[in-house]
């Protein structure tokens, strides 16, 4: 690690690990052309990302069909350390009732008030992460020697 802290490049596999640990991300796609950004809780099932979301809402509506992004994160502003995963990806909506019943079996209780029994597939072919660390320096140990930053 350099004194500036470390940038690494997380490959596929552990940026969906990663992304498999959070139960919330950001889905972003365009409405009417101009990008939209949705916060969203969601299940990786296999490779697949799975959202669960109202029949008539928007993300059901427009984000299928299309290519979205989808992003999740872990940062603590304390440490200045954390991950960010994004997966560029083809949503689509679920309609074969296999796979509906296959998804009402996942733990993905949606957060927001309402019926909301419509899925939305995201394929993670396309997955990318970065992890960010800064170094513990003789300063942010205060008078402790621990890790932790020294109060200001």
């Amino acid at each position: 690690m350099g004194d500036f802290g470390e940038l690494t490049q997380l490959s596929h596999d552990e940026s969906l690990r990663l992304l498999a640990s959070v139960p919330v991300g950001r889905l972003i796609f365009t409405v009417n052309a101009l990008p939209a950004v949705r916060v969203m809780n969601f299940a990786l099932v296999g490779e697949l990302i799975v959202l669960r979301t109202a029949a008539d809402s928007t993300t059901a509506r427009k984000a299928s069909g299309g290519v979205v992004a989808f992003e999740a994160d872990e940062l603590d502003a304390t440490t200045c350390s954390g991950w960010s995963v994004t997966v560029t990806g083809r949503a689509a909506l679920v309609t074969e009732l296999a796979a509906i019943t296959r998804y009402q079996a996942v733990p993905l209780v949606p957060w927001a008030p309402g019926t909301r029994d419509t899925f939305v597939t995201i394929t993670t072919d396309l997955a990318e992460g970065r992890r960010v660390r800064r170094p513990v320096v003789a300063a942010d140990r205060g008078v402790t020697g621990t890790t932790e930053p020294a109060e200001r």
